[in-house]
Protein backbone atom coordinates (compact mmCIF):
# COMPACT_ATOMS: atom_id res chain seq x y z
CA UNK A 1 0.00 0.00 0.00
CA UNK A 2 1.26 3.00 -0.97
CA UNK A 3 1.50 6.63 1.81
CA UNK A 4 -0.51 9.16 0.89
CA UNK A 5 0.55 11.54 -1.62
CA UNK A 6 -1.55 14.65 -1.34
CA UNK A 7 -0.32 16.05 2.01
CA UNK A 8 2.50 19.33 1.08
CA UNK A 9 4.58 18.27 4.00
CA UNK A 10 4.89 14.80 2.57
CA UNK A 11 7.44 16.33 0.07
CA UNK A 12 9.74 16.58 3.15
CA UNK A 13 9.14 13.09 4.68
CA UNK A 14 10.15 11.93 1.30
CA UNK A 15 13.40 13.89 1.80
CA UNK A 16 13.98 12.21 5.17
CA UNK A 17 13.15 8.77 3.67
CA UNK A 18 15.56 9.17 1.29
CA UNK A 19 18.24 9.87 4.03
CA UNK A 20 16.82 6.93 5.67
CA UNK A 21 17.51 4.71 2.86
CA UNK A 22 20.58 6.17 2.16
CA UNK A 23 21.90 5.40 5.66
CA UNK A 24 20.77 1.85 5.08
CA UNK A 25 22.52 1.75 1.68
CA UNK A 26 25.68 2.52 4.07
CA UNK A 27 25.24 0.22 6.61
CA UNK A 28 25.27 -2.67 3.59
CA UNK A 29 28.32 -1.33 1.97
CA UNK A 30 29.54 -1.32 5.96
CA UNK A 31 28.23 -4.87 6.54
CA UNK A 32 29.58 -6.59 3.55
CA UNK A 33 32.95 -7.62 4.77
CA UNK A 34 31.28 -9.12 8.21
CA UNK A 35 28.88 -11.12 6.46
CA UNK A 36 31.40 -12.55 3.18
CA UNK A 37 33.40 -13.33 6.22
CA UNK A 38 30.20 -14.71 7.77
CA UNK A 39 29.36 -16.80 4.79
CA UNK A 40 33.29 -18.29 4.28
CA UNK A 41 33.52 -19.71 7.84
CA UNK A 42 29.94 -20.99 8.34
CA UNK A 43 31.38 -24.00 9.46
CA UNK A 44 33.66 -21.99 11.93
CA UNK A 45 30.78 -21.00 13.77
CA UNK A 46 30.58 -21.93 17.96
CA UNK A 47 27.68 -24.80 17.85
CA UNK A 48 26.35 -22.69 21.09
CA UNK A 49 22.91 -21.51 20.56
CA UNK A 50 23.64 -17.82 20.97
CA UNK A 51 26.36 -18.10 17.78
CA UNK A 52 24.13 -19.83 15.96
CA UNK A 53 21.68 -17.07 16.73
CA UNK A 54 23.57 -14.20 16.03
CA UNK A 55 25.38 -15.70 12.93
CA UNK A 56 21.61 -15.94 11.19
CA UNK A 57 19.86 -12.84 12.42
CA UNK A 58 22.99 -11.02 10.81
CA UNK A 59 22.07 -12.31 7.45
CA UNK A 60 18.61 -11.79 8.07
CA UNK A 61 19.12 -8.23 8.68
CA UNK A 62 22.03 -7.93 5.71
CA UNK A 63 19.07 -9.57 3.73
CA UNK A 64 16.36 -7.09 4.80
CA UNK A 65 18.59 -4.02 4.34
CA UNK A 66 18.33 -3.74 0.59
CA UNK A 67 14.17 -4.39 1.45
CA UNK A 68 14.09 -1.22 3.89
CA UNK A 69 16.15 0.68 1.70
CA UNK A 70 14.35 0.34 -1.12
CA UNK A 71 11.19 0.69 0.58
CA UNK A 72 11.83 3.73 2.36
CA UNK A 73 13.63 5.31 -0.62
CA UNK A 74 9.89 4.84 -2.69
CA UNK A 75 8.52 5.94 0.27
CA UNK A 76 6.58 2.61 0.51
CA UNK A 77 4.35 1.10 3.68
CA UNK A 78 6.69 -1.95 3.54
CA UNK A 79 9.70 0.25 4.42
CA UNK A 80 8.17 1.33 6.91
CA UNK A 81 6.67 -1.70 8.65
CA UNK A 82 10.01 -3.90 7.79
CA UNK A 83 12.04 -1.07 9.83
CA UNK A 84 9.77 -1.65 12.83
CA UNK A 85 11.01 -5.76 12.69
CA UNK A 86 14.23 -4.64 12.18
CA UNK A 87 14.89 -2.01 15.01
CA UNK A 88 15.48 -4.67 18.24
CA UNK A 89 17.18 -6.70 16.15
CA UNK A 90 19.25 -3.24 15.17
CA UNK A 91 19.98 -2.40 18.11
CA UNK A 92 21.17 -6.09 19.35
CA UNK A 93 23.21 -6.85 16.47
CA UNK A 94 24.34 -2.78 16.81
CA UNK A 95 23.49 -2.45 12.81
CA UNK A 96 22.89 1.18 13.47
CA UNK A 97 21.94 4.11 10.92
CA UNK A 98 24.85 6.42 11.50
CA UNK A 99 27.13 3.72 13.45
CA UNK A 100 29.73 4.45 10.46
CA UNK A 101 30.75 7.82 12.70
CA UNK A 102 32.01 5.30 15.33
CA UNK A 103 34.50 5.10 12.86
CA UNK A 104 35.74 8.70 13.01
CA UNK A 105 38.25 8.29 16.03
CA UNK A 106 40.56 5.92 13.47
CA UNK A 107 40.79 8.75 10.89
CA UNK A 108 40.66 11.97 13.21
CA UNK A 109 42.86 12.09 16.00
CA UNK A 110 39.97 12.65 18.58
CA UNK A 111 40.14 12.08 22.77
CA UNK A 112 40.00 8.64 24.42
CA UNK A 113 36.51 8.72 25.07
CA UNK A 114 35.09 9.89 21.74
CA UNK A 115 34.15 6.83 20.79
CA UNK A 116 31.96 6.22 23.63
CA UNK A 117 30.02 9.69 22.60
CA UNK A 118 29.63 8.84 19.31
CA UNK A 119 28.27 5.33 20.21
CA UNK A 120 25.75 7.11 22.54
CA UNK A 121 24.88 9.69 19.29
CA UNK A 122 24.35 6.33 16.99
CA UNK A 123 21.95 5.14 19.96
CA UNK A 124 20.09 8.33 20.18
CA UNK A 125 19.42 8.46 16.25
CA UNK A 126 18.51 5.29 15.89
CA UNK A 127 15.57 5.93 18.51
CA UNK A 128 15.09 9.17 16.70
CA UNK A 129 14.69 7.84 13.75
CA UNK A 130 12.31 5.28 15.20
CA UNK A 131 10.14 7.79 16.56
CA UNK A 132 10.07 9.49 13.30
CA UNK A 133 9.21 6.73 11.05
CA UNK A 134 6.19 6.32 13.82
CA UNK A 135 5.24 9.74 12.96
CA UNK A 136 5.54 9.62 9.55
CA UNK A 137 3.14 6.02 9.61
CA UNK A 138 0.45 7.95 11.78
CA UNK A 139 0.61 10.56 9.47
CA UNK A 140 0.70 9.15 5.79
CA UNK A 141 0.00 5.46 6.37
CA UNK A 142 -3.84 4.91 5.48
CA UNK A 143 -4.53 2.39 8.30
CA UNK A 144 -7.15 -0.25 7.22
CA UNK A 145 -10.40 0.29 9.93
CA UNK A 146 -11.57 -3.30 10.49
CA UNK A 147 -15.46 -3.10 10.36
CA UNK A 148 -17.50 -2.97 13.64
CA UNK A 149 -14.45 -1.15 15.58
CA UNK A 150 -14.87 2.81 16.45
CA UNK A 151 -12.22 5.47 15.55
CA UNK A 152 -10.08 6.39 18.76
Amino acid sequence: MALQQANPNNQAMRRIFKLFAFLDLISIIFMFSQVWFLLNHLGKIKPDAFSMIKAGLTLLIYASLFYTAYGQFRFKRYGIITYYIQFPFRLFLMVLSIGFITMLPEVIPMSDNAFTWLFRICIVAEFFRLYYTILAYKKFVKVRQLPGLRQL
